[in-house]
């Protein structure tokens, strides 16, 4: 809808809505991940903190742009995940509590990946569409913005671990995992009502 210039208002908020709850589990599963590791990795560990560290309070920029697009502050401060959002949360907390759950990087890859490829381009189409509204754009354009530097961190955690054929294989298994779930989290927007 919105690269077809479809989307109405209403549409931009239920999608922030949505995406609230996933970037509140999204600190949570990658704390726990930090927490799994340990300490013959950790250097992993510091990276994955680090990377929780920065994103924990992402969640305040989306609710800043729902109220600024209309929306109610108490009303995305109430919303439940939605199915997809369930599935890819509990999915990523059982694997960031096994040990050394290595193979999260390729959920990161991913997350960030949408992050660092569609969030610029997102926010621009939105405020095309949306010239009506002022700052309801500030989340995809810090991701848009400084994914970038996490993929960079993320490529040096990979290059750091590709030492294993089985690391490999498990970040690109999650990686996939994550992706089909992160899909189907977007694919119930709308019916999260």
């Amino acid at each position: 809808r919105l690269e077809s210039q479809r989307l109405s208002i209403e549409d931009y908020r239920k999608l922030l809505l949505n995406m609230r709850q996933q970037v509140i589990e999204g600190s949570r599963w990658i704390s726990r991940t930090a927490s799994s590791f340990d300490r013959d990795h950790s250097d992993i560990r510091s990276s994955v903190i680090h990377h929780a560290h920065e994103e924990h309070r992402d969640y305040l920029m989306i609710e800043k742009d729902y109220v600024a697009c209309g929306g109610l502050l108490e009303d995305i401060q109430s919303a439940t995940k939605n199915i997809g959002s369930e599935a890819l949360h509990g999915y990523l907390m059982y694997r960031a509590s096994l040990p050394n759950p290595v193979d999260l990087i390729g959920a990161m890859w991913i997350i960030e990946g949408l992050g660092n490829k569609m969030s610029l381009k997102w926010a621009k189409l939105v405020n095309e569409q949306f010239t009506d509204h002022q700052n309801i754009t500030r989340f995809l354009k810090y991701h848009g913005q400084n994914d970038e530097h996490h993929m960079r961190e993320l490529y040096e955690l990979i290059d750091s671990v590709a030492k294993s054929e089985h690391h490999i294989d498990d970040i690109i298994k999650t990686a996939r995992v994550v992706g089909r779930l992160y899909c189907l989290q977007l694919n119930e927007v709308d019916n999260n009502e």
